[in-house]
């Protein structure tokens, strides 16, 4: 609990901070007043309708890849399971760009298709991994070879297709919530709050699962019907964020993990890597819009980072496996 409330205050400064922060600067009280009514004209215009969107979107849809690689890491018991790692991530970008190269279609067009391409990926992984240890290493290694085909798929694409159309692919690709409006927001927003209920609901018995699935049948847990609900609410919740915003890298994989070691618990807890993940994702996007030379897509904050903690887990990992 008291983690839980130390993660609560950052995210709040953050978001704080963030909507004070542009061309036009504000004062806190300046943007209180404004979420509370207090403030009209241009103020609220700037932080109600251009600011909070962005900050809102990337406070949910944190917590929502973060609870997604939390619920994939718990199930496998394996550090390094997240979307992005077991080809979920791929699989979206392949749907989005089959449908914007191919179709040239809109937003409810690409979100569709990235949808698609999660989702059938995610059953592809599925099937080619269940047999044998499908909870763990075998998953991994299925996964991160199908995310290799499909980036190879993909590149093949961009190649293939005109200049300016695979420059605005590529841009989607990265993961960015620039522009990102209440239109697009709303809806992703609401399907990620649906769904992280959903997860949390089921937490008691991913805790439960997480001591072998004997022990877990043996206190009356249905393992096969919750297993599936979380792997259904792990890859939804992935989905979800990825037809908003696009593939934002290595939150899933990093923000479970943070967590684990700031609350010392022997699982993953879902509502500490929600508070992690909408806290990484929040000051990555600050730091993408605000602090460098120019507006970057938030993935691109986000891959240095997570790629700097991937390298970290990997030699952690390594050195403890006995030689």
């Amino acid at each position: 609990m008291l983690v839980n409330l130390s993660l609560v205050l950052p995210c709040a400064g953050v978001v704080l901070w963030s909507l004070a922060t542009g061309d036009l600067r504000l004062g806190v009280d300046q943007v209180v007043a404004a979420l509370t009514g207090g403030q009209d004209g241009v103020v609220r215009t700037v932080v109600v309708t251009w600011r909070l969107p962005r900050v809102v979107a990337a406070a949910i849809f944190g917590a929502g890849l973060a609870v997604a690689g939390a619920i994939f890491q718990s199930l496998t018991r394996n550090p390094l399971a997240a979307p992005d790692v077991i080809g979920l991530s791929s699989g979206a970008y392949t749907g989005a760009l089959i449908v914007i190269i191919g179709m040239g279609g809109g937003y409810l067009q690409v979100s569709a298709g990235a949808l698609a391409g999660c989702s059938i990926t995610a059953v592809v992984v599925h099937l080619l991994a269940r047999r044998g240890d499908s909870g763990g290493f075998r998953l991994i290694v299925v996964g991160v070879g199908v995310s290799a085909m499909l980036t190879a798929a993909n590149t093949w694409m961009l190649l293939r297709a005109q200049l300016e159309v695979a420059v605005a692919a590529a841009v989607w690709g990265a993961g960015s919530l620039n522009g990102i409006a209440w239109d697009r927001v709303a809806p992703a927003a609401l399907a990620t709050l649906a769904l992280l209920v959903v997860a949390v609901r089921f937490q008691p018995a991913l805790r439960v699962m997480e001591m072998g699935e004997e022990t877990a049948r043996s206190l009356g847990l249905r393992v096969e019907r919750d297993r599936l609900i979380l792997l259904l609410t792990g890859v939804a919740l992935t989905a979800a964020v990825i037809a908003a915003a696009g593939p934002i890298a290595f939150v899933a994989l990093a923000a479970p993990q943070i967590a684990r070691r700031l609350t010392r618990g022997p699982g993953v807890t879902m509502t500490a890597s929600a508070l992690v993940g909408a806290l990484v994702l929040t000051v990555s996007d600050h730091v993408a819009q605000h602090l460098l030379p120019q507006v970057l897509p938030v993935g691109v904050v986000t891959v240095v980072a997570g790629g700097a903690y991937l390298v970290w887990l990997l030699i952690r990992e390594q050195r403890r496996r006995p030689s």
